[in-house]
């Protein structure tokens, strides 16, 4: 995987701040210098679908960057229990279930959620070094082995829910780009409530 996904817990800021505003929106986004993203002019189905879902999963970690234990797992509009961890927690359950047990039919049990605990992922989501440290470290593994799966395999390659139904990989691709999109607009509004950056 890009070393642009690496940790961006490593350099958390502390500081506990509340939300700035400044004079205008745009002076509120983020350096266009600071955005990873690199989507240009993609030609085949194949680099549309795989560069696209790679952006948003580096504009959902930019949304984390610079952020401490406390404030990640701030949950910031009540009475949602919904936190910028949590979704972390989340998205790495999200990739597992569809490209390990579903694409690859392993045998992967849930990391966070249960029978007994459907929103496990949210409701652990706790402001603990070591959560967030764990909780990184599982999104990460999650997405390397998508991307992996993903290049290896044809985009018609079929796999099957618990229900039995039918999904291919390409139908996939595009499910998980309309996942990150919607996290990302709930991460958007959860960043700006904690420190008041906003955009990309």
């Amino acid at each position: 995987m890009a070393d642009s996904l690496a940790d961006p817990g490593a350099a958390a800021n502390t500081a506990d701040t509340e939300p700035t505003r400044t004079s205008s929106w745009l002076g509120r986004f983020a350096r266009p210098d600071g955005d990873p993203s690199s989507i240009s002019s993609l030609v085949d189905e194949r680099s549309v679908l795989v560069e696209f879902l790679r952006d948003q999963r580096l504009t959902f970690q930019l949304k984390c960057d610079g952020l401490d234990a406390e404030q990640l797992a701030r949950r910031p509009v009540p009475p949602s229990t919904m936190s910028l961890l949590g979704l972390i927690r989340h998205l790495a359950e999200v990739e597992r279930g569809w490209f390990r047990r579903t694409m690859a039919g392993q045998d992967a049990p849930r990391l966070y959620c249960s029978d007994d605990d459907p929103d496990g992922d949210f409701d652990g989501a706790v402001a603990d070094p070591e959560v967030v440290a764990e909780a990184w470290h599982a999104w990460r593994a999650e997405v390397e082995f998508a991307e992996r799966f993903v290049e290896a395999a044809d985009l018609g390659v079929q796999g099957r829910q618990r229900k039995g139904n039918i999904i291919v990989l390409r139908e996939l691709l595009v499910h998980m780009i309309e996942e990150y999109a919607r996290h990302n607009g709930h991460a958007d509004l959860f960043r700006e409530r904690i420190d008041g950056r906003v955009g990309q």
